[in-house]
């Protein structure tokens, strides 16, 4: 059967309306670039939040479109600490960029090799594996402390300027704007990524590998290839933190931070881009309000969000915003109709 080549048209055109920019990505870009004039005081969260956002951005890539659930990525974005720290300190890559990259490098190629370890067996499995590895990776960086440092963290790190000339401040002016550039371009790419026929390709092996693999789609290859770039995004965001603070530890490993890499996640929404992004500028942000109005209690606070988002906030936000969604549908149907009909009324003449 013959697929009609109007519903080739319009599919294409539907595609290509998903893939185009929204005024609300535009004004959310411009507000993050605009911060660096008017929130100076403030730059020193706002840097922890595009390297976090950067971070949860990686896990999104694996699950909210490949559907690969993940308790370890704190490896990936471990390893890429420390391999800039270790550059940094030794002298060996001296641009913080060209470093940067290495250490994105880096943690591809653990993704690579691990991802094998990730196809075999269920959720479950994979969760155990992924756990395995970051605790592992852990105990490696304590066991060799000449070369790490061990428990007391890797010291002396010295980043020199930004292309020779942006200097890394104590207030987190160059280390905000670096970040959140950083950010932006990876975005891009990631962005590009996903509206691509890979990134639809991806969807499909969520939503039904078997299906997918019925109709030709190599399951296997696509879940090794967006779990690397997962873990070189991850490596990337260390680097950052690693780059920006001008140290590394043995925390960067720690199962904390894969857990709040999930929560924030939850917070902001899997399975399109802006969401860790938007969790990430609410989890640090109420991270730091809470943590000054009750220091002792915080993380209870924050659970207590977290229960209240899984219980009853998902559904209610998704039943408000279900009308506009369906009205924005509508809208793109309706001009790919009278396209189509516009299309064959020349096609008559």
């Amino acid at each position: 059967m013959t697929t009609p080549p109007s519903a080739v048209r319009s599919a294409t055109e539907w595609l290509s309306a998903r893939a185009r920019w929204q005024p609300l990505e535009g004004l959310f870009w411009f507000s993050a670039f605009a911060a660096v004039f008017l929130f100076p005081e403030r730059h020193l969260i706002l840097t922890e939040i595009a390297w976090l956002g950067l971070f949860a951005l990686s896990l999104d890539l694996i699950l909210g479109y490949a559907g690969i659930i993940s308790l370890g990525h704190a490896a990936f974005f471990g390893v890429g600490a420390y391999t800039a720290a270790l550059l940094a300190k030794h002298e060996i890559i001296n641009e913080p960029v060209l470093a940067l990259l290495a250490s994105g490098l880096v943690a591809m190629a653990l993704g690579f090799v691990t991802s094998f370890l990730v196809l075999r067996g269920s959720d479950l499995t994979r969760l155990m594996v992924t756990l395995g590895v970051a605790l592992l990776l852990r105990e490696l960086a304590n066991s060799f402390g000449w070369l790490t440092g061990g428990a007391d963290g890797l010291q002396g790190v010295t980043i020199k300027p930004v292309f020779g000339i942006f200097r890394f401040d104590m207030f987190g002016h160059t280390g905000y704007v670096y970040s959140l550039s950083v950010l932006f371009i990876l975005f891009l790419i990631a962005r590009r990524l996903v509206n691509s026929p890979f990134g639809l390709s991806l969807l499909a092996v969520k939503g039904n590998p078997l299906r997918a693999s019925a109709i030709g789609v190599s399951v296997d290859a696509r879940m090794v290839a967006i779990y690397t770039v997962a873990a070189g995004y991850a490596g990337i965001a260390g680097a950052l933190l690693a780059q920006t603070t001008a140290f590394a530890s043995l925390e960067v490993f720690s199962f904390d931070r894969s857990a709040d890499l999930l929560l924030v996640l939850i917070i902001g929404g899997a399975g399109y881009l802006y969401g860790g992004l938007i969790g990430a500028i609410i989890f640090k942000f109420m991270q730091d309000y809470l943590s000054v109005l009750t220091p002792q209690y915080w993380p209870f606070w924050i659970g207590l969000v977290l229960v209240v988002i899984v219980l009853v906030g998902r559904d209610r936000i998704t039943t408000w915003t279900a009308p506009i969604r369906l009205f924005a549908a509508r809208l793109d149907w309706r001009t790919f109709a009278r396209r189509e009909a516009a299309a064959s009324k020349d096609q008559c003449q």
